[in-house]
């Protein structure tokens, strides 16, 4: 999940000593992913421990020399493969996602807990591993002539849990790396700056579905770490607990949460100001808390609060959902600011040049493309309106509001092609009388204010994805790389009919990229074509295995299983693709043939 207090620690902690030493100039050659141990003590109450390590040794392992695939990363991965986060992997499937990510080393481990008894302490033994992943062999070294393979084995009272994870961090980093520039019990004691009962209830916290108990856990956490360390704010806790509660749709809980957070972010920063040492400061839970935020001060028309919080992210981040909710505040702002005409112009013109960002930046987003049309119309460029909401349009022909703004564009250009927007927008605006309104509001004012702006709220993963992404380097539109050269060859010649010379350009693609759905549909449609209907069916399953949106494939199974009379299976394959895009017209086609099936 998110991000221990304890990275801002270890960072300038490890960094400080490590540029003494000139260690910081060292090149990463490994890079490590870490898995949840396991627990073997048969009681489940004790699997909190298990995640803990993951997340602990994922922030103690980051130094100069060893990249380090972060805990969220991980789970994003071990989500986008379908490996369930509430089970252990095995050893080969924990090797496949290691190897998605590019790991050359895997942690894993196991743990055993017996239970505090009269004035005895709960004990916790540990047994750590370290994989070397492309070898597909346990770490070991050489001693006395002898390969040895050791496992790091340690036993403890179960509250000095934070002091045996400092332990393995050191021992991992150690066995791999003699030449350390700093001691175990440097790293043992950036492992225990979260008081250890805030930090057993976060982690209980992360691994419970109830609700209840899930937020009485975070709140605890919160308090817990307050009490120990007086005006401090365990900001982990509150973004996870701010996004319970925005799941509950209770927006002033979930805005207090966030403001937490970002609270805690900017006295970290005004402390890094007078420290005599450099402090970093979580940016990535500022970030999300903020954006989140942002977004609940929108909803409540606290137009200028939301620019407040959102700006700074702008620049930094130059993800396309801020540039999208900044460019529709803007221009709501614009909309409410009736008093100050100089104003309410500033604010739609920052709004359209950040929805000309975000439509550069995502060209084929129809509400991003709705919105920047919108913003063109209001600000009097009929001409570009017309051409990105002739855009929007292309990617959602039922789009009612969008025929609106389109028609309205056209008569002001005087173009003969707005008579039949213009029917098409009555056509599709017939609820609650909706066309009649908004066509009252033209005539009364040439204004759309009843024409809302669209901004989504992305799932938290998808942002937390896009984050991470950013941090790695990547560009806002990433360029094509080979395997994406290849299929695009390879979806031309499947398209044209080049089967034979398709195939072994898309096993070529496989070797590199093994969970390539694109790659299984086109192999589908091949084998389709070639009437192996079982290999189709096969290829097409795979192909929605490795990405439930291809609705290409849900369609050519649902087609296969009418012919085959299988209606059951027909229907199941209809309502799956209708449930990616039940406006398609092939999935339309599909619904048809699976109802006639079974009559």
């Amino acid at each position: 999940m998110k991000k221990y207090i304890i990275r801002g620690v270890v960072a300038v902690f490890l960094g400080v000593m490590l540029a003494a030493a000139g260690y910081t100039q060292a090149q990463a050659t490994d890079t490590v992913m870490v898995l949840p141990f396991e627990n073997t003590s048969g009681k489940p109450e004790f699997n909190w421990v298990g995640e803990s390590f993951a997340a602990a040794l994922s922030e103690l392992l980051a130094v100069p020399t060893l990249n380090v695939i972060s805990n969220d990363e991980r789970k994003i991965v071990q989500q986008r493969l379908r490996i369930p986060l509430t089970s252990l992997p095995s050893l080969a499937t924990s090797l496949k996602l290691a190897r998605e990510k590019g790991a050359t080393m895997l942690i894993t481990g196991t743990y055993n807990i017996v239970p505090a008894s009269g004035d005895t302490a709960a004990v916790i033994t540990v047994t750590a591993k370290i994989v070397r992943v492309n070898e597909g062999r346990f770490l070991s070294e050489y001693i006395d002539g002898k390969q040895v393979t050791r496992d790091i084995n340690l036993t403890d009272a179960l509250g000095n849990l934070q002091s045996i994870q400092g332990q393995i961090a050191y021992q991992i980093l150690y066995q791999r790396d003699k030449s350390l520039p700093y001691s175990q019990n440097d790293i043992i004691s950036t492992a225990s700056k979260v008081p250890a009962r805030a930090f057993e209830a976060y982690t209980k916290g992360l691994l419970t579905n109830l609700t209840d108990a899930r937020e009485n856990y975070f709140k605890n956490a919160i308090r817990l770490y307050a009490e120990a360390e007086p005006n401090g704010v365990y900001s982990a806790a509150a973004l996870e607990l701010g996004h319970l509660y925005l799941a509950e749709k209770k927006l002033n809980e979930a805005q207090d949460a966030f403001e937490q957070v970002i609270n805690a972010y900017q006295q970290c920063l005004d402390r890094a100001k007078a420290a005599t040492k450099p402090l970093k400061c979580n940016g990535d839970d500022y970030a999300e808390a903020a954006f989140y935020d942002g977004l609940i001060q929108l909803r409540a028309g606290r137009f200028e609060m939301a620019l407040g919080i959102l700006r700074p992210l702008a620049e930094d981040l130059k993800l396309t959902a801020i540039y999208n909710a900044i460019g529709v505040i803007s221009v709501q702002g614009s909309r409410a600011e009736k008093k100050n005409s100089a104003k309410a112009a500033a604010m739609l013109a920052e709004g359209v040049a950040l929805l000309k960002k975000a439509a550069e930046s995502e060209p084929n987003n129809d509400n991003i493309r709705f919105n920047y049309g919108a913003a063109l119309l209001i600000s009097g460029d009929m001409a570009e309106a017309a051409k990105s909401l002739k855009a929007a349009i292309a990617a959602n022909a039922n789009d009612g509001d969008a025929y609106f703004l389109l028609a309205k564009a056209l008569e002001e250009l005087k173009d003969p092609a707005a008579a039949e927007a213009d029917n098409r927008a009555r056509q599709k605006l017939t609820a609650n009388n909706r066309y009649a309104s908004l066509q009252k509001e033209w005539e009364r004012s040439k204004t759309v204010d009843d024409v809302p702006l669209r901004v989504e709220q992305p799932a938290r993963k998808d942002f937390v994805a896009v984050i991470l992404s950013r941090k790695q380097g990547n560009a806002l539109q990433p360029q094509a790389n080979e395997t994406e050269t290849l299929l695009a060859k390879a979806r031309t010649m499947v398209a044209n009919g080049q089967d034979d010379d398709a195939m072994p350009i898309l096993r070529r693609v496989l070797a590199s990229e093994p969970m390539s759905a694109e790659s299984y549909l086109l192999l589908g449609k091949i084998h389709l074509r070639r009437g192996d209907i079982d290999q189709a069916i096969s290829s097409f399953k795979t192909s929605i295995f490795w990405d439930s949106r291809k609705i290409e494939a849900h369609v050519n199974l649902g087609k296969i299983y009418v012919e085959k009379g299988d209606c059951q299976q027909a229907k199941t394959y209809a309502a799956s693709a209708a449930e990616i895009d039940e406006n398609n017209e092939d999935v339309i086609a599909l619904e048809r043939l699976a109802d006639r099936c079974s009559k």
